[in-house]
């Protein structure tokens, strides 16, 4: 089927200011990827995967203007938490304010420097974890991403890491348009938490491919706060192997328009993939999660936790697939999305799917909207509760079990409490 020419054109106007780096591996790579980019052209909003999502500020070939956030007014989260940190400032490393790249059970390299070598292990990840999620579903902007990218961090896990790698994107300048794609491989055997946090630019594009093998352990929790103007899409793609683990939470605040995607591939058998996120919009708020997860091993288990807290015309989009191939059998499949409205001007738009094709499994689905609970709220207040104080607590207990697919439990406590600052000052 042709590809409409409107799509075409918007493609060309958005990479015509792009550099595009040829040569080695990565320049193959990268070549590829634009051809798959050529083949689809952008989304529209008649997509059928940006049906409740506008895609024109993140298609647009200029970023929209995003005044920065005063730091002090947001204190940054991950700060208690002992951890390697890795600096971008606009998308440019900044080596002045990251810690050196030296870490005991992994190793550590920037994607500029290592796509310019002959062999890099990242040449059997780069791109193409993200082409195999191109299927069914296609994902013009991280083929944009593949093509384009200016800088990443390649990590390869070796054994189990020291400390949590931090990565930490820093925002200075109001039209700053940035495309950062990292490369992630955890070998048998090996663990690895990765930690990112900060609003990056005025538009942000984002690709994580994460390749886990046998045994290994992955543990990503990212914090998308501070500029309320920002734009953001961000993809994760991963593979795992027998007996492997995934699990991944972000939280959310602030933010004109957030696109995050996760495309899990559960190839071996007893794997399990576990994706939650918890967001709070208060006003110019677009938040859109979209999830597919598909189970081709045996005895593999998937959790998708996702729950929005909005307010003042904020928006809340949700779209989960869980896919059961043929011969998956004992597949546990779990999906539930909710949204906690605080007034009548907002909305959550949820669309969960299931297509399963064995029939050994354990799969649901749920997704619910509601307001506080006023026999709840009642109850608090006439313990002497404040008002503000009451709807905070009911609010950080609705996100609870977002919260809990942490398994580190400092990390977890510094979410929560970033969360609850949040929501003081927002006045809850």
């Amino acid at each position: 089927m042709p590809v409409p020419q409107a799509k075409l054109d918007a493609l060309a106007a958005r990479i015509a200011g792009l550099d595009f780096a040829r040569g080695g591996w990565l320049g193959a790579a990268r070549a590829e990827a634009l051809a798959r980019l050529g083949a689809m052209g952008l989304p529209t909003k008649r997509d059928e995967y940006w049906r409740y999502t506008d895609p024109a500020d993140l298609t647009a070939p200029q970023a929209p203007r995003a005044a920065t956030f005063a730091a002090e007014d947001e204190p940054p989260v991950f700060d208690g938490i002992d951890r390697l940190r890795v600096v971008f400032v606009d998308g440019v490393f900044d080596p002045a304010l990251s810690d050196d790249l030296t870490l005991a059970g992994i190793e550590i390299e920037l994607l500029s420097k290592a796509g310019q070598t002959d062999i890099h292990w990242a040449r059997e990840v780069y791109g193409l974890l993200e082409a195999r999620g191109q299927t069914p579903v296609q994902r013009p902007l991280a083929a944009l991403n593949t093509a384009f990218a200016t800088e990443g961090i390649l990590i390869r896990a070796t054994g189990g890491a020291a400390k949590p790698v931090s990565l930490i994107y820093l925002h200075k300048s109001e039209n700053s348009d940035v495309i950062l794609h990292h490369c992630i491989r955890i070998e048998s055997g090996a663990e690895l938490t990765v930690l990112e946090n900060g609003p990056a630019a005025a538009r942000f594009t984002k690709v994580m491919e994460v390749d886990i093998a046998s045994g290994g352990r992955f543990h990503h929790i990212r914090a998308q706060g501070r500029d309320h103007e920002r734009r953001a899409a961000t993809h994760v793609f991963a593979r795992l192997g027998a007996e492997s683990l995934f699990k991944s939470f972000t939280l959310t605040a602030n933010g004109a328009l957030t696109r995050n995607e996760v495309v899990i591939d559960l190839l071996g058998d007893d794997g399990v993939a576990h994706i939650a996120g918890a967001a709070v919009g208060d006003g110019a708020f677009h938040h859109d999660d979209t999830v597919f997860i598909t189970h081709a091993g045996l005895r593999c288990e998937s959790r998708q936790v996702f729950k929005k807290v909005l307010k003042n015309g904020a928006v809340g989009v949700f779209q989960g697939k869980i896919l059961v191939k043929p011969g998956a059998q004992k597949t546990d499949g779990y999906q539930i999305s909710q949204s906690l409205l605080l007034d009548g001007d907002s909305q959550f738009l949820a669309k969960p799917e299931l297509e399963i094709y064995a029939d050994d499994v354990k799969c649901s689905h749920g997704s619910t909207s509601g307001a506080i609970d006023e026999v709840a709220l009642f109850y608090l207040r006439a313990r002497g509760v404040p008002e503000a104080a009451a709807k905070s607590l009911l609010v950080l207990a609705f996100l609870a079990e977002t919260i809990a697919e942490i398994e580190d439990a400092a990390i977890a406590g510094d979410i929560r409490l970033h969360l609850q600052n949040w929501l003081e000052r927002h006045g809850r």
